[in-house]
């Protein structure tokens, strides 16, 4: 079985030092792995990011992160990355880490995302070259991720992200806004590769729980909407198990709370 903690939004500030560190230290003993979905800091800049990364030194386990739109708001996502990295966290950015847990490899995809909406309602890559623009980001991400999972031959595989792959997870959002938190080509990738679990943030009003069309299930860990510190999953081989490249190969345990 393999334990992962997971949250996003932590949204970290000046004035934040110590309220997460305790916490934080507890899920040494109930996780193998932590994952951060993005919008780690308010504002991307560095002392926000230097406060984080102390709060992050208590973790012991294996830490992944991903950034998020307000980690790149002032401009220096590098700075809020090496932050992290002195912390001992691995940022992703349509890479992949692998790691060896309890004699199980397990993988780990992650990329910030972008926008983009979802089927049905979604922007498409004609007109302006701003339109152009704001879409082909969202492709080429979404491709990125793609080609990171499709390489992984883990007994495990994870997507860790920050915009949503699914608009499920962002019900209670204005519908309105749906295209600037998520887009379907995300979720398009991961179903076209396979995976065991996809973690999201970004959406605070939204819903905890959704699935793929390709039947991936989908949980959005922003911490103004599931109200902890970090919600805990178990992944664990199914019956039957079929190794790679099988598109859903665990059984999820319902999230605990810390």
């Amino acid at each position: 079985m393999i334990r992962l903690a997971a949250v996003a939004d932590t949204h970290c500030t000046s004035g934040t030092c110590g309220r997460l560190a305790s916490d934080w230290r507890d899920l040494n003993d109930k996780a193998d792995l932590m994952l951060l979905g993005g919008d780690l800091t308010t504002l991307g800049t560095e002392d926000e990011a230097r406060v984080l990364a102390d709060e992050l030194r208590v973790v012991e386990v294996p830490k992944v992160a991903v950034l998020g739109n307000h980690d790149y708001h002032d401009g220096s996502p590098e700075t809020v990355k090496r932050q992290l990295e002195d912390a001992g966290v691995i940022v992703l950015e349509g890479t992949s880490v692998t790691f060896d847990i309890n004699g199980q490899s397990v993988g780990v995809v992650g990329t910030k995302g972008f926008g983009g909406g979802f089927a049905g309602a979604c922007a498409t890559d004609f007109g302006e070259p701003e339109m152009k623009a704001f879409v082909r980001h969202t492709q080429n991400l979404a491709g990125e991720l793609r080609k990171s999972l499709a390489a992984l031959d883990t007994d495990y595989r994870i997507v860790l992200l920050h915009y949503s792959p699914i608009d499920t997870t962002l019900e209670g959002e204005p519908l309105p806004i749906y295209p600037f938190l998520g887009s379907y080509l995300l979720g398009e990738a991961c179903d076209e590769v396979g995976a065991d679990l996809i973690l999201h943030g970004h959406a605070h009003k939204g819903s905890e729980k959704g699935v793929t069309p390709g039947g991936i299930p989908v949980r959005n860990v922003a911490m103004p909407l599931v109200r902890h510190p970090y919600v805990l999953f178990h992944l664990e081989h199914s019956e039957g198990y079929l190794p790679f490249p099988m598109k859903s190969k665990a059984v999820m345990h319902e999230p605990r709370r810390s």
